[in-house]
C-alpha cells in the first residue's frame, strides 16, 4: 500500500449565504449534486479560527459531467471577513478556480446573457475569466474530459490558480507530495490576462500529473491542473492575512487520497507536517472520512480526505463504503452515477 492521489475532491469557498451560492453555481455551472448539507462545529480547526470552535454550515456540490466539487462554507455565529486588499493574480493563496468545459463557447454566451461582471473574451479558444456574483475569480477552461456524456456544457473543478512567492519551492512541494510532476508550460513576462492593465511581470507554470492511476471516485474527478503564478516585480499580498479559515474567498484546496498515513510520513520528511489530522473517521452528516491539513510553502491550506462513506440513496440507507474496497480500484461508473439521485432541480 502507498499513497494514491485520486484527484481534486473539492475547493472550499467561504461565503455569507451558503444557499444563494449553491443556487447560483447549480443554475449557471451545473453543480447540482448535493452530496451533503451539514451543520456542525469545526472543533478540529481552531488553530485557523483564532482558537474558537466555530459553528458552520457546509454544502458539498458536484457536477456529474466530471471534476471536483465545491464545498460552500458559511460561518453561523460570526460575520465572515473579506480580504484586506482586493485579490490580484500573484497574491499568495488561491487566486482562482479552474472549471472544465467541453463547450466553452456556449458557457461564455450563457454567462454573457446573464450579465456576469468582468467577463473576459475567450483567449485563443482555450479559456476565459469571470467573477462570480461575490467577486470570486473563475477561469473556464476548454477541456474535453467528461464522466457523464449527456451532462451540460459546464463540468466540475479542473484545478486552481495559486499565487506563490518562490516558484522553485512550490514546484517541489506540489511535485513531491501531490504528484504534479509535469510542466505543460513555464513562461515569464507580462500577461495581459493577469495584469489588469498594470503591466506586471509574472512567472507562471501549469502543472499536471503524469500518474493518472486512481481509485475510488478518481474517474469522476478526472485529470486536473494546478497553475502556479509568481509576481516578479511587486510584493504580493497574503490573501488570508489577519483573517480566519472560512472567511470570504477560496479557503482550501482538497484532494481525495488513499494511504493518508504514507502521505503524512512523506509530508513530515519534506518539512510540511500535517497541521490538523482527524486521525479516525470523521462524520460530515451523511458522508464520512478521515481528513488532514497541511500548508504549502506560502501557507495555502491543502486539505486531504480519505473517504470512508458516501451516500448513494440515503432515504433507503444505501451508502458506498470505501473502507472495505481495494483503494487502487476505481468504483464502477454505474455505482458513481447513482449519486445523480441527489440532483437538486430548483433553488433551495
Amino acid at each position: 500500500m502507498h499513497k494514491i492521489i485520486n484527484g481534486i475532491q473539492q475547493i472550499g469557498i467561504g461565503v455569507t449565504d451558503v444557499k444563494a451560492v449553491f443556487n447560483w453555481y447549480r443554475a449557471h455551472l451545473g453543480f447540482d449534486i448535493m452530496v451533503f448539507n451539514d451543520l456542525a462545529t469545526a472543533n478540529l480547526m481552531t488553530q485557523y479560527t483564532a482558537g474558537n470552535a466555530e459553528q458552520r454550515q457546509a454544502i458539498l456540490a458536484l457536477n456529474m459531467a466530471g471534476g471536483g466539487g465545491l464545498e460552500i462554507w458559511q460561518f453561523k455565529n460570526r460575520k465572515p471577513q473579506p480580504p484586506i486588499h482586493p485579490v490580484q493574480f500573484g497574491d499568495l493563496g488561491i487566486n482562482a478556480i479552474k472549471i472544465r468545459s467541453a463547450n466553452i463557447n456556449e458557457i461564455h454566451k450563457a454567462l454573457c446573457d446573464s450579465n456576469i461582471t468582468e467577463l473576459s473574451e475567450i483567449h485563443q479558444g482555450s479559456h476565459f475569466y469571470f467573477k462570480d456574483p461575490w467577486g470570486n475569480q473563475v477561469q473556464l477552461v476548454d477541456e474535453q474530459y467528461k464522466f457523464v456524456k449527456n451532462e451540460g456544457d459546464s463540468g466540475g473543478i479542473l484545478g486552481v490558480i495559486i499565487g506563490v512567492s518562490d516558484m522553485d519551492a512550490s514546484l517541489y512541494f506540489y511535485n513531491k507530495l501531490l504528484g504534479y510532476d509535469t510542466a505543460v508550460s513555464d513562461s515569464s513576462g507580462v500577461f495581459e490576462e493577469l495584469s489588469n492593465g498594470h503591466g506586471n511581470n509574472f512567472r507562471r507554470v501549469l502543472l499536471t500529473r503524469s500518474n493518472r492511476h486512481s481509485g475510488g471516485f478518481g474517474q469522476l474527478y478526472g485529470p486536473s491542473q494546478i497553475e502556479l503564478i509568481q509576481a516578479l516585480d511587486r510584493v504580493p499580498n497574503t490573501i488570508f492575512k489577519d483573517r480566519l479559515w472560512g472567511d470570504l474567498g477560496f479557503i482550501h484546496l482538497c484532494f481525495d487520497v488513499s494511504g493518508l498515513n504514507f502521505l503524512r510520513d512523506e509530508a513530515k520528511e519534506a518539512g510540511h507536517s500535517f497541521t490538523v489530522d482527524s486521525a479516525n473517521s470523521f462524520d460530515m452528516g451523511d458522508a464520512a472520512g478521515r481528513f488532514a491539513y497541511m500548508e504549502d510553502p506560502d501557507g495555502t491550506l491543502i486539505e486531504l480526505v480519505e473517504t470512508h462513506r458516501v451516500p448513494v440513496f440515503k432515504k433507503l440507507g444505501v451508502f458506498i463504503n470505501l473502507k472495505t474496497r481495494n483503494p487502487q480500484k476505481p468504483l464502477p461508473k454505474w455505482m458513481v452515477k447513482l449519486m445523480a439521485v441527489h440532483k437538486v432541480k430548483k433553488d433551495i
